[in-house]
């Protein structure tokens, strides 16, 4: 299987609006966790990852939900390690039509597939600098100190919220819309 892109954005991108070198360590590990952070709000790679297999367990229903999507490629699809031909798939959602009806309760499906983008869109790569940023800015200093009935708090930004533009394009792009819980 070949794994996504290690980040959702160009780090020379980035690079231009710190107006530091791109392959700068700290300005990379930023990248790296802003990736991370809408990786895992939107639940899936985002970009294109070939030849993925996951197991996942029968419904009862029509519909079974991927782990990720956009599906590319749909390979082989096993119900208890038999092969399920005229399977049809939903590729923007991520979904499985089974060609009888239902997928059995209590089966075990195995589904090898390609998904993903080739190339990460725009909105998603614009959050992810915009996060990026914020992460690379981010002064984990000493935000308080008390001694005894003193206090002296200190300015430091302590975590990095969202933008209009974050949300957007995770609502754009999550699967899974709803188990929020």
């Amino acid at each position: 299987m070949a794994g996504p892109e290690p980040y959702l954005a160009d780090p020379a991108e980035l690079a231009v609006f710190l107006g530091i070198p791109a392959d700068d360590l700290r300005l990379l590990a930023a990248l790296r966790a802003a990736t991370r952070r809408f990786r895992g709000a939107v639940r899936h790679p985002v970009s294109l990852v070939t030849e993925d297999t996951v197991s996942l367990d029968g419904t009862g229903r029509a519909a079974l939900q991927l782990p990720a999507a956009p599906v590319v490629r749909l390979g082989d699809v096993l119900v208890d390690e038999q092969l399920l031909t005229g399977v049809r798939v939903k590729r923007r959602a991520g979904v499985l039509l089974h060609p009888s009806g239902c997928w059995p309760d209590w089966s075990e499906v195995t589904v090898t597939y390609d998904h993903g983008h080739t190339v990460t869109p725009e909105e998603v790569t614009e959050a992810v600098i915009d996060q990026a940023r914020a992460i690379y800015r981010l002064d984990p200093a000493i935000q308080q100190i008390t001694t005894g009935t003193e206090s002296v708090s200190f300015a430091a930004t302590a975590a990095v919220g969202i933008t209009s533009q974050w949300q957007a394009a995770v609502e754009a792009h999550r699967l899974n819309r709803g188990d929020d819980a």
